[in-house]
């Protein structure tokens, strides 16, 4: 090989060298690298300069980009652009594609709306998300709802009625559930006696005599259980008692009970230390009328309603 195609295949020095023989190479970047660096920091200065980025005192600097959308009162405002302004921008973009969907709902009868597949399907990708903003946090995102604390929207039973009306005004008006507590007027053998009779309704083991003298305390002016679970004990809608009757259980947690004492005492506590924590918020301060419309929808066709 020749020595000057040997000199071009040497790499280059700086021409510095230490303790005599170390050297420092001359390895210069490629071309495209050095020209991407420097799109890389015009890239950085022309984002400072449109979107907000530097603290200033108190602030910040704001940009030079500006976003515009419509606020919850109907104005349009216009503002620098920040995540906010552009969240409520997409926002009112999906409002406009949803609209026609959302008036034509408004229009028709709810039976209608169950029935029409284009405004079902738009029920239920529509009504799935306000379900997991608004109502999932207490019910859970299935319907299923929390034994002792908040209602099964999954199953047939309504406390409140299942018609369209009837959830509808559940939803707008909001619920406040209550039953006294029975340890201030009956004693200990009384409540122990109404739970073998509760429990009975349901088929679970109790004891036979008990259980009688519980069904006559029921019935009775002492305890008047009948006034608002009726004589049947299967509840009144108008006023959410509860069917005691149909073995679900929403105050009590009996189906968690691993033995029929457990049970006894679980109904024992609701009869004894009563019930003033049913309550549901009034939504109509919160969500829009077609939003209560979809909810109803949605939450009709998760519990089969009636």
């Amino acid at each position: 090989m020749s020595q000057e195609k040997l000199q071009s295949q040497t790499v280059q020095t700086t021409g510095h060298a230490w303790d005599g023989d170390l050297q420092e190479y001359n390895n210069p970047l490629p071309n495209w690298w050095v020209w991407t660096f420097y799109a890389t920091i015009l890239v950085s200065i022309i984002y400072w300069l449109t979107y907000p980025a530097w603290p200033v005192g108190k602030g910040f600097t704001t940009g030079f980009g500006t976003i515009s959308y419509v606020n919850d009162k109907g104005v349009e405002k216009t503002t620098h652009w920040n995540t906010r302004a552009l969240l409520l921008k997409e926002m009112n973009e999906a409002e406009l594609k949803q609209k026609p969907f959302v008036d034509k709902i408004m229009a028709a009868p709810f039976d209608k709306i169950a029935k029409d597949p284009e405004l079902n399907n738009f029920v239920v990708s529509s009504g799935k998300v306000l379900f997991a903003d608004n109502c999932a946090a207490c019910h859970q995102s299935g319907g299923q709802g929390k034994v002792g604390f908040f209602p099964n929207l999954a199953d047939d039973d309504w406390l409140y009625g299942g018609t369209f009306d009837k959830i509808q005004e559940t939803i707008t008006n909001g619920r406040h559930g209550y039953m006294p507590a029975f340890n201030e007027v009956l004693n200990g053998e009384q409540i122990d006696n109404l739970a073998n009779y509760v429990l009975s309704l349901s088929g679970e083991k109790t004891d036979a005599a008990k259980v009688k003298a519980g069904d006559t305390l029921f019935h009775s002016q002492t305890a008047a259980c009948f006034y608002c679970h009726g004589d049947d004990a299967k509840g009144r809608q108008i006023i959410g008692s509860a069917n005691l009757t149909d073995k679900i259980w929403l105050w009590a947690n009996v189906p968690a009970a691993e033995t029929a004492e457990l049970k006894l005492d679980a109904v024992k506590k609701v009869i004894g230390e009563g019930l003033n924590k049913g309550v549901m918020p009034v939504w109509k301060e919160r969500l829009k009328p077609e939003q209560i419309k979809i909810l109803t929808v949605y939450v009709h066709e998760l519990g089969g309603g009636k």
